[in-house]
């Protein structure tokens, strides 16, 4: 069958661009799996008031290679004179069309152009997902729509909505209308989702191909539910209510969606036929039930789907998972572990199978952000997701995420580094033609070098001086033992990794030890110039203490420019009593505008002084022993134009 579909040039994705090599590079993201470029011809669209042209998509029974993809695959031709998409699915012409878009190439004279290729395409892993937990937070119907339609473009299939949490019940019952009742909110009262709003989600991500999973989490984080019916989930009003109210959502608000999720972690069962009733009922109802793990202990067939949210959670050989392990983003930096994100396999394998579906991106907001922007800006959320994107539509990857970690490897021929590298520059070729009115705190980094110390010992006294601060050398002499240094490449290094098992860039961290990270940064003019920078990431799943005025961390950190010390920004927040409540504000450094600093014309000298005391204290749970450190634009667009960082003061 043949259909005429135009292609609007308003969605123009990338250029066409020379590699080191010479070879042109399509920058499409995620990545094909098969690319040919059928010579250097190109298809010229036809030219007028509207830029159009004519593709004829045909059905066809399989395409070659898919194997059990076929739902999701395509092949795509263009010739010169002709553009042909093949499919088996709707869905397969609606990922064609998204690549095609992104194959539109615009010349300095404002004519577009296709480039002469053949691509033949399909998904490593059948689940590729994004989650918001807006019970915790509330992220409004439009801004939904927007990331939903967004991601959608980059082969994103599916929306993992939670919407029931301890602090708010967000999705209106007319049943039980009292679950939306402001005085039973902890959080955002009067914060949630009406029926209708549920439901035009619901149709906006059928619209884009993406699967919309509802989670109505049970028997735990259920205070709300308490608050507002006054029993227990798992009594046996509890349940009767639990089992009236999912009637609703399956028949009424959601009746078209296969898949609910019902949670089941993180809670005590007092009740052992809770699960089994509740998952019985619902698929009664019609529907197919994913819950987390660790959770209840399911066995095959008892679920139809398991999600894993720690390294605790294990896939089990005849239920489907999906990893989240170590895809919770509220956690993540914004430089480092997008490296070991991107790089890492999906549960360590190449590809999905019948027990390994995909993988969702999850983004919890234990802590409360100010807005919208900030839960997209300080989670670093796009950048993630183009990452996660590409990896779980292409598979493969290297090592698993606690054992790839978030460094980059210094030498530019490893595999590591030129795979990260690819997707850089790919990456920063979508934020510039698609993502400049989005929050998008994202700059090149792969070619930041620095050099970093051994840590030396400092007992607890995280003010004690070290010979780095005297003068820099490539090994220092200190109380009879040596101290050599390490290369390092990156806007962001860890020294040791919030999680314990990932590694960071050293390989057995020390409680009470100091390190310093220095490197030479060339400016071809003196100018004033935004920087990026910090020396603890604030997790947007905690309520660690903002620093001390005055002060960068509790650490006793300092950061020297040109050999004077840089002030800390004024922190906004000042309580000293830990509290999930109180507002994450500028202590993370995409919170706030970058810090404003002269560049010397020529070498300017970087140096962090980073010492670590305890790796937990009671004001920082989980102390991210890191820095973070670019120069960028005063708006923070952009890096800095020209700048060279080499610790060698090489150009």
């Amino acid at each position: 069958m043949k259909h005429e579909i135009y292609i609007p040039l308003l969605l123009l994705l990338l250029f066409s661009c020379k590699n080191e090599k010479g070879v042109e590079e399509l920058y499409l993201l995620p990545m094909p799996q098969e690319v040919s470029l059928s010579g250097s011809g190109k298809h010229r669209l036809l030219s007028g008031s509207i830029n159009e042209a004519v593709v004829v998509q045909k059905r066809v029974d399989a395409i070659p290679k898919a194997d059990d993809h076929q739902e999701e695959a395509y092949r795509l031709v263009i010739t010169k004179d002709s553009v042909l998409i093949e499919a088996v699915t709707d869905r397969g012409f609606y990922w064609s069309q998204q690549t095609l878009q992104q194959l539109i190439m615009k010349e300095d004279n404002g004519k577009a152009y296709l480039p002469l290729v053949e691509i033949t395409d399909w998904p490593a892993f059948r689940v590729r997902g994004f989650m918001h937990d807006i019970g915790r937070s509330y992220i409004s119907v439009e801004e939904l729509k927007k990331q939903i339609a967004l991601l959608s473009r980059y082969k994103i299939n599916l929306f993992h909505w939670h919407l029931t949490e301890n602090q708010g019940w967000r999705l209106q019952s007319n049943r039980f209308p009292e679950l939306t009742d402001s005085i039973h909110f902890e959080r955002l009262p009067g914060k949630y989702y009406t029926i209708e709003e549920a439901r035009e989600i619901a149709y906006w991500c059928q619209l884009h191909h993406v699967l919309l999973i509802p989670e109505v989490d049970m028997p735990g984080h259920s205070a709300a539910f308490v608050r507002a019916m006054g029993v227990d989930m798992q009594s046996s009003k509890g349940m009767k209510i639990l089992k009236e109210l999912m009637e609703e959502v399956c028949t009424e608000v959601f009746p078209d969606l296969p898949y609910i999720h019902i949670g089941t972690d993180e809670v005590q069962f007092t009740n052992p036929d809770f699960v089994p009733e509740m998952v019985a009922h619902i698929r009664r109802l019609g529907k197919k039930v994913i819950a987390w793990n660790p959770g209840w202990n399911y066995k095959p067939g008892e679920i139809d789907a398991t999600q894993l949210w720690s390294y605790r959670g294990k896939a089990q050989p005849g239920i489907p998972a999906i990893d989240s392990r170590f895809h919770y983003i509220n956690h993540f930096d914004a430089f480092g572990d997008i490296v070991a994100l991107y790089n890492s396999r999906i549960y360590n394998t190449e590809h999905g199978n019948n027990d390994l579906a995909g993988s969702i991106l999850a983004v919890w907001n234990d802590r409360l952000l100010p807005d919208e922007e900030q839960i997209v800006m300080q989670n670093h959320f796009y950048p993630n997701m183009l990452a996660f994107a590409e990896r779980t539509w292409r598979g493969g990857g290297l090592e698993y995420f606690d054992e790839n970690g978030p460094i980059l490897p210094t030498n530019p021929n490893d595999p590591a580094f030129r795979s990260f590298a690819g997707f850089e520059r790919r990456m920063l070729r979508h934020k510039e033609r698609y993502f400049k009115e989005e929050p998008f705190p994202y700059v090149k980094q792969t070619d930041i070098r620095w050099r970093i110390t051994d840590p030396f010992p400092n007992e607890g006294v995280l003010t004690r001086s070290f010979p780095p601060e005297v003068e820099l050398d490539d090994s220092y002499l200190y109380q009879e033992n040596e101290y050599k240094v390490r290369d390092a490449v990156g806007a962001s290094i860890y020294l040791r990794h919030v999680w314990d098992i990932v590694p960071g860039f050293y390989e057995e961290p020390k409680e009470n030890h100091t390190a310093y990270a220095y490197t030479w940064v060339w400016s071809p003019k003196k100018q004033k110039a935004g920087l990026w920078v910090t020396t603890q990431d604030y997790s947007r799943s905690e309520s660690d203490l903002p620093p001390p005025p005055g002060k960068w961390d509790y650490r006793e950190s300092l950061i020297f420019i040109n050999d004077k010390p840089l002030t800390p920004p004024i922190w906004e927040n000042q309580h000293t009593e830990r509290n999930n409540e109180i507002m994450l504000k500028n202590e993370n450094f995409s919170a706030r505008p970058p810090l404003p600093v002269q560049l010397e014309k020529g070498w300017n000298k970087v140096l962090l002084k980073l010492p670590i005391g305890k790796f937990s204290t009671s004001e920082v749970r989980l102390q991210k022993w890191m820095f973070t450190f670019v120069f960028v634009t005063p708006d923070g667009r952009e890096r800095v134009p020209d700048l060279v960082y080499n610790p060698d003061k090489v150009k």
